[in-house]
């Protein structure tokens, strides 16, 4: 399986004041394509400081960040936001929709954002609602859809990108039980299919779905054998 991100002794601390907060102690781990990844752990444990590293969005203060084979730690702000654009797609726990955009066009915003051309960003939308289920509600602005219908939206505008990276921080927190096994038997057969996805949560019924699992403590992350 092709690697497609790793930590070596990446950690996160934060400066407040004379304090020094330890978001995530050094790790090191490695994230491969084809596998669901589910990331365990209370609130405050890091889990969320280990995402956001694998998102690009901020910097390791120690150690070593890879992503999709770039050094991450070398990079500039601007070329880790190119990164993000063509590599990562995330799935956010309150699905972070544009209210006043209907379906079709909060899908197509990342194309837009790339600048691909109006007549592919069309055929890369249809393909993303079809594969989740979606396209009748094209139309339909976030208010008028469920919380798992604007879920499975956003699980589209994530993947429209085609990423090798999915990042899901407490995808399904927010759903009942019928629209939680929808999204994750989706964000699973995504990883079937080559995908790389990395799910945070705090729910232990999500772990049927994965292929691997990291338990976060006080910082410290694990690979968790025989879960």
């Amino acid at each position: 399986m092709k690697l497609i991100a790793e930590l070596k002794g990446a950690g996160k601390e934060y400066q407040t004041g004379d304090q020094t907060i330890v978001a995530l102690q050094p790790t090191t781990l490695q994230f491969h394509e084809g596998e669901l990844t589910l990331i365990i752990g209370p609130s405050g444990s890091g889990k969320t400081t280990l995402l956001s590293l694998l998102g690009c969005v901020i910097y390791p203060t120690q150690g070593e960040l890879w992503v999709d084979g770039n050094h991450i730690n070398a990079m500039k702000p601007n070329e880790l936001a190119q990164l993000r654009l063509r590599t990562i797609g995330f799935v956010f726990q309150n699905f972070n929709l544009l209210a006043p955009l209907n379906a079709a066009d909060n899908v197509a915003m990342p194309l837009q954002l790339q600048g691909v051309p109006g007549s592919e960003i069309a055929r890369r939308v249809d393909a993303a609602l079809e594969m989740v289920g979606m396209n009748d509600r094209r139309k339909s602005l976030p208010k008028q859809l469920s919380g798992g219908q604007q879920q499975r939206i956003a699980v589209a505008r994530a993947l429209v990108t085609n990423p090798k990276l999915i990042l899901c921080d407490e995808p399904t927190a927010s759903l009942d039980k019928n629209s939680m096994v929808v999204v994750m038997k989706e964000l699973r057969m995504l990883a079937d299919q080559g995908k790389s996805v990395a799910v945070v949560t705090h729910d232990p019924r999500l772990k049927e779905y994965a292929h691997r699992m990291i338990e976060v403590e006080n910082g410290i992350s694990r690979e968790v054998e025989n879960f």
